[in-house]
């Protein structure tokens, strides 16, 4: 993963591409690791200022993968998902969706993150 060790403080990588996005979503679905996405846009000052809790989550989790789409550089990937809004968090499970919340909450991240871990530990039990 030549994006992780770009950022060697940063555990979120940047998708910068279609190809990107397939290229990770196919390694964490193979390795069996949740994905948490957020979808963000450099204009919208709500998604910048989620931006360092975003960076903290992905210290507090280490078995997930933190992905961050910005939607003007990656449209494919958010018009694919049917994001709308910034912004938006998806919590995904094997390549396909299971959560979506949209709005700068960081409570009701960290609590849908918290039962997303939950249930991922139980699913591979």
């Amino acid at each position: 993963m030549e994006g992780a060790e770009q950022h060697n403080k940063s555990r979120v990588v940047k998708v910068d591409s279609v190809d990107s996005w397939d290229f990770y979503v196919t390694q964490a679905t193979t390795q069996g690791c949740p994905i948490v996405v957020h979808f963000t846009a450099s204009w919208c000052m709500p998604s910048v200022a989620m931006n360092p809790f975003f960076e903290e989550l992905a210290s507090s989790y280490p078995d997930l993968l933190f992905l961050i789409v910005d939607v003007d550089e990656v449209k494919e990937v958010a018009t694919k998902l049917d994001v709308k809004a910034m912004p938006t968090f998806l919590l995904m499970r094997e390549g396909a969706p299971v959560d979506k919340l949209v709005g700068a909450n960081p409570e009701e991240i960290r609590k849908r993150i918290d039962g997303f871990v939950q249930s991922f530990r139980m699913y591979i039990a």
